[in-house]
């Protein structure tokens, strides 16, 4: 069978979830990775990609439903490339995140394991992320339906056939960074997250404040982000293109009137082309400049704070994340005597949380402003054991680095999704430490690095760790022993 780009297959079988959040399914003994759809789905595909030894297609129309589809809670669902695992019953989420951890570690890294632990699910699948960046747009993307009903009402199009823009506050959509869709309610964050998101476009609109146009780079207010604590603090900075009072001010009053959660009210003033505000001065308008999370301490004996401000890192499932950290600390299995490194040890919350069963840490970050973050955070809890460096992480750990402040008897490193530099990964066997504890977002690069470090290392614990409910994302744990 001749199989050609727009071609549409019709009875397929999904059979499983592969790399990406894709759906798997068997055509002519080909593989099919399709967009969207469950597995137990039989679906209506319309081919995208055809290679020699794979196809790739999306579905146009489910056919008979799974048994293993919850029904999407969201509004947004199928237009917000968030919580894209909705339709997909949490228990069934769980086992596919689990299989991809094999998959990587397996099939990419050719490792050889021992017994993985079943994946540690989140206890929240609904409003557990404390950070959320909404996007300001001159011109708001419209969906099929509201066109209809514009149309069926008889607004008048302008002579292009379009209709005018509206404004909106949201999400962008998925693989298009000049359209964002309007947010009505996201699921991802407590209260009052939606609530602050909805007074502050109101405002806008009420005042004729200028949305920016992504496209022409015009406008004024660009993004509202909010942070949140489980101790009840929220932090807003909104992100301007010019030094406006009265604008600034009529937004942020209105705001810290209206919620008095809001402890640290803060503004970026950006005139250039993208939207991150690392190199740009942070101006804390009420408030503290920082909000304080807290964390049970790993033996349950008391608490940990952390101050988190405006470009701190903090892991985005707070709950989850000492769970996380509660595992790593586990496999370290310290006993108070050994010296360890906590490498992109970012504001020093895992330095922190295990300096306690520790002679000392050392935690090293490439990014400075994080590791004055973690120097305060230290302070803030009466920890006298830690030392903090900041530098590139290739050229801080060196043979001249351990020698002055000692050789590791345990490391843990939690890199970026791009996972660590060939250097860094050479290095770790250079500084030979009884046990490494390598935190991961990213298994494939994870399975990279393992593959080398298994040269003078022995895997002796896996633990997936599900961080992200409703979408494709899975944190995994994984203990080396030195052979």
């Amino acid at each position: 069978m001749t199989m050609k780009k727009g071609d549409r297959l019709e009875g397929i079988t999904i059979e499983t979830m592969g790399a990406e959040g894709k759906c798997v399914a068997k055509v002519n003994g080909l593989v099919l990775f399709i967009q969207g759809g469950a597995p137990g789905d039989v679906v209506e595909v319309e081919l995208t990609k055809i290679k020699s030894n794979f196809l790739e297609g999306k579905v146009t129309t489910v056919q008979k439903l799974s048994t293993l589809r919850s029904k999407p809670f969201c509004g947004h669902f199928g237009l917000c490339g968030g919580c894209s695992w909705q339709h997909i019953n949490y228990e069934t989420q769980l086992k596919y995140k689990q299989q991809q951890v094999v998959d990587n570690l397996e099939r990419l890294g050719g490792l050889t394991l021992p017994a993985i632990s079943p994946i540690l699910g989140s206890a929240q699948t609904q409003h557990y992320r404390n950070k959320l960046d909404y996007t300001f747009t001159a011109g708001r993307w419209l969906t099929f339906e509201e066109l209809d009903t514009k149309k069926k009402s008889g607004a008048e199009p302008l002579p292009s056939g379009r209709f005018p823009d509206e404004p909106g506050l949201g999400f962008h959509i998925p693989r298009m960074f000049d359209r964002v869709f309007d947010v009505h309610t996201c699921y991802l964050q407590p209260e009052p997250s939606n609530s602050i998101r909805l007074l502050t476009r109101k405002i806008a609109l009420e005042n004729n404040i200028p949305f920016f146009d992504l496209r022409k780079q015009v406008g004024f207010v660009r993004t509202l982000t909010i942070r949140t604590t489980s101790t009840g603090e929220v932090m807003v900075i909104l992100q301007v293109t010019h030094d406006e009072k009265k604008w600034i001010e009529l937004i942020l009053k209105a705001l810290t009137d209206t919620f008095p959660q809001i402890t640290s009210a803060n503004y970026v003033i950006n005139n250039k082309r993208n939207d991150t505000f690392a190199d740009l001065e942070v101006i804390c308008w009420k408030g503290n400049p920082y909000i304080t999370e807290q964390m049970l301490k790993p033996d349950g004996s008391g608490i940990l704070k952390y101050r988190i401000g405006p470009k701190s890192f903090y892991q985005t499932n707070s709950q989850q994340a000492h769970e996380l950290y509660k595992i790593a600390w586990q496999m370290a299995d310290l006993k108070g005597t050994e010296l360890v490194y906590d490498l992109y040890t970012g504001t020093g919350t895992i330095a922190n949380f295990v300096a306690g069963h520790a002679k000392k840490v050392i935690g090293l970050e490439y990014v400075a402003s994080a590791i004055e973050d973690a120097k305060v955070n230290a302070q803030l809890n009466n920890i006298s054991n830690t030392d903090f460096f900041a530098g590139d992480m290739k050229d801080l750990l060196n043979e001249n680095f351990l020698a002055q402040h000692g050789r590791p008897d345990v490391i843990i490193t939690d890199p970026p999704r791009a996972g660590m530099h060939e250097d860094v990964t050479r290095m770790l066997l250079q500084a030979a430490p009884e046990k490494i504890i390598y935190v991961s977002c990213n298994a494939a690069t994870q399975a990279r690095d393992l593959k080398i470090l298994t040269e003078f290392y022995t895997i002796t614990a896996v633990q997936p760790v599900d961080m992200f409910p409703q979408t494709m994302h899975v944190e995994n744990v994984v203990r080396l022993d030195r052979k």
